[in-house]
């Protein structure tokens, strides 16, 4: 019989690496399905591989490397993203959240550790310090919704860096107390070591990095400057007797102003820690992870219970107390809660020190029932979070009366209109120049991607000649058009970077004409394409010629006003409208139609317009009898986690291929805050799943119960 054990745990060092790239890659598709933040994916493929699990790798020295450049990496990269300016203007507020958001929750644990939890003095500090530290998980939530300079957003930020700054000091003297150097005269060396050494790096580094930048462009010469800045900073604060996580923090920090967060070498930055060091590390503190103690009593569980009732109860008590304090709404003491509450890079940074400190032969500091605990904890306090921050960030812009800025600007106008497909170009032409704004006299943008593959050459010289006949078209229209054919190997990333290359508002591209229901109703790429550009795409199916349609139909959610693209798809619309010279009927709620009426009396008042009742989005399917055979149907969706979006919108190919089957159609994606683009981070990556698992299961137990849509 073969036996599989012979061969394991591997120890040949590729296969290792092929193992570890091999997780790191499976991780995020698999966390993307179960809704779970990326970085627990990543402990969680530890646990699997290591020892504790399933013993397929040994935790040798490239873990051990690899796992100190990962986790120097997260303190460094939590410097270099700090608001330094938004900080300078409300330090009063912000050490005073600070100080707040810091000692209540640590108080809080430290007394659960020590009476309730039975642990040393010295566990219980770092535990305290652990809680009173947070790491900024559901910051690209506040990105999204527009509210980055949003007080709750400026105070969260700030009081985070504080914080974790309190939290490595008090952790330094738990250190250095723990091997006996805790007396009198050792303070006062360390003070004063800790001060030469804070002001010699802010005297040093910032005069070393301008002369280097200045001096040297290339860019892997500026990024090895970088990061050999960093690991100096970590090997002389850990000469000191600070930990160099400490270090690498502060490094970031004076080197902040120096990065600028849309700079390439930010880029490379980002990207190094987080396609290797980072996930190597994660890994690397899921190996450690000994799965079989949560089997063997209730003691994990009031660990982790324990853990994260005290420790999240000390940060709402002080986010509550200090917007009341400040005089600030509840619903921005909601969002200071919800942004302080997450616990991940910082806490997973702790908890290794404290394996780590020996407090006599053989027994250390914190052991395995911590590290569990820990891990746990990160995972609900993600979720807190997350959801505590998106509910909030919708309340803040809902009491937002102003209309949306993205689009207050009339000239911010260039169509982008991929083409592939002669069948449809003429069409997506047609309707862009129904669209466009001929006083402003801009460019369409007609651009054709090929694949990078053996039959590249021939597909451009087709695409070439395609973007010819359109150019054709448009000049006898005389409408200017800017053609070029894009070779990618992805299409959807083709698309995007031509996108900001030109400059363009928005992307005008075809909908297939498949009749029948598939997994991929949107195309290869489309899901790709708005889930990673945040300004309007407009996905039109167009079954008959534009000019013999009589009627537009507008399905339009709830809460459409509150999104910041909200007068662009309708200036478009009503463009469109009047050129065809036919009535446009708009369905959604009253408070919705009564902003549209005003705009089309407003700006176009030759527009006839009429105004339908239709309070839930679930009316979708009713609308179907309403619309013909010559009628453009609307639909204004709106992208995940954004204030219009309704999980019912997740049924919107369902609906579509069995209520609208054949009628000409269009799907806007509006403008919504933020660069999707430029946003790459570890715990918020580019690629989101179009389905979760829930969804996929939830499908499976309705089609083995015989259980029909509703």
């Amino acid at each position: 019989m073969l036996h599989l054990s012979q061969y394991f745990p591997i120890t040949d060092p590729t296969l290792i690496f092929f193992v570890v790239l091999l997780m790191i890659l499976i991780s995020p598709i698999i966390m993307g399905r179960l809704r779970i933040p990326h970085i627990i994916g990543m402990v969680l493929a530890g646990v699997l591989v290591g020892k504790y699990g399933l013993d397929i790798l040994e935790r040798d020295a490239s873990f051990e490397l690899f796992g100190k450049v990962g986790l120097y990496y997260i303190m460094f990269l939590a410097g270099l993203e700090m608001d330094m300016e938004g900080m300078k203007k409300n330090k009063a507020q912000i050490i005073t959240f600070g100080l707040l958001t810091f000692s209540i929750p640590f108080l809080l644990t430290y007394f659960t550790g020590t009476v309730l939890l039975d642990y040393t003095p010295a566990a219980a500090l770092l535990l305290g310090c652990i809680m009173a530290s947070n790491t900024l998980i559901a910051y690209p939530i506040v990105g999204r919704y527009g509210l980055t300079r949003h007080p709750s957003s400026t105070l969260s930020v700030g009081s985070s860096m504080l914080s974790l700054l309190l939290a490595l000091v008090i952790m330094a003297t738990v250190v250095n107390s723990a091997q006996g150097d805790g007396g009198g005269l050792f303070w006062l060396f360390f003070i004063l070591k800790l001060a030469a050494y804070s002001i010699g790096l802010v005297m040093v580094i910032p005069r070393m990095t301008r002369w280097f930048l200045r001096r040297y462009s290339d860019a892997v010469m500026q990024f090895i400057f970088i990061l050999a800045t960093m690991f100096l900073s970590a090997a002389l604060s850990a000469a000191i007797g600070v930990e160099g996580i400490f270090g690498a923090f502060y490094s970031g920090l004076i080197l902040n102003r120096f990065i600028p967060k849309v700079s390439p070498l930010m880029s490379r930055i980002e990207f190094t820690g987080n396609a290797l060091f980072i996930p190597y590390f994660l890994i690397g503190v899921g190996m450690l992870i000994n799965v079989r103690l949560l089997f063997e009593g209730v003691r994990i569980l009031w660990v982790v219970f324990a853990i994260v009732f005290f420790g999240t109860l000390g940060k709402a008590v002080a986010a509550y107390a200090s917007a009341a304090l400040f005089r600030l709404p509840r619903r921005t003491a909601h969002m200071m809660f919800g942004l302080t509450s997450a616990h991940a890079a910082g806490a997973i940074a702790i908890v290794m020190v404290g394996l780590k400190l020996p407090v006599s032969p053989g027994h250390f500091v914190f052991d395995n029932e911590v590290l569990n605990g820990i891990v746990i904890m990160i995972l609900f306090t993600c979720i807190i979070s997350t959801v505590v921050t998106e509910r909030s960030a919708q309340s803040i812009r809902l009491e937002n009366k102003e209309e949306p800025e993205m689009v207050k600007a009339d000239d911010d106008e260039k169509m982008l209109i991929p083409v592939k497909y002669p069948e449809y170009a003429d069409s997506l032409i047609s309707l862009a120049t129904m669209m466009r704004n001929p006083k402003l006299k801009r460019d369409l943008v007609a651009l054709n991607v090929v694949y990078d593959d053996v039959n590249a050459t021939r597909n451009q010289t087709e695409g070439q000649r395609l973007l010819e006949h359109l150019h054709q078209v448009a000049s006898a229209g005389d409408v200017p058009m800017t053609t070029q054919v894009r070779i990618a190997a992805n299409i959807a990333n083709g698309i995007r970077h031509a996108f900001k290359e030109f400059q363009a508002s928005e992307v005008i591209m075809g909908l297939h004409n498949r009749s029948e229901m598939s997994k991929g109703f949107w195309g290869q790429f489309t899901q790709s394409l708005y889930n990673g550009l945040s300004r309007q795409i407009t996905i039109a199916r167009i079954m008959q010629p534009l000019n013999t349609i009589r009627r537009i139909q507008v399905a339009v959610p709830s809460r459409a006003e509150f999104e910041p693209g909200f007068y662009r798809w309708l200036e478009r619309l009503a463009r469109v409208a009047g050129n065809l010279e036919c009535r446009i009927v708009f369905h959604g709620r009253q408070d919705t139609l009564q902003l549209i009426n005003n705009y089309i009396r407003n700006r176009h008042s030759n527009v006839r317009a009429e105004y339908m009742q239709m309070e839930h989005w679930n009316e979708l399917p009713e609308l179907a009898s309403n619309v013909q055979e010559d009628h453009l149907f609307a639909i204004i969706t709106a992208r995940k986690g954004t204030i219009s979006y309704k999980t019912a919108m997740e049924r919107l190919p369902d609906e579509v291929n069995r209520h609208f089957r054949g009628k000409t159609l269009m799907i806007i994606f509006p403008d919504q805050y933020g660069d999707r683009m430029d946003n790459m981070t570890f715990t918020q990556p580019q690629h989101t799943e179009e389905r979760s698992a829930y969804e996929v299961f939830r499908e499976w137990i309705y089609k083995k119960g015989g259980i029909g849509h509703s």
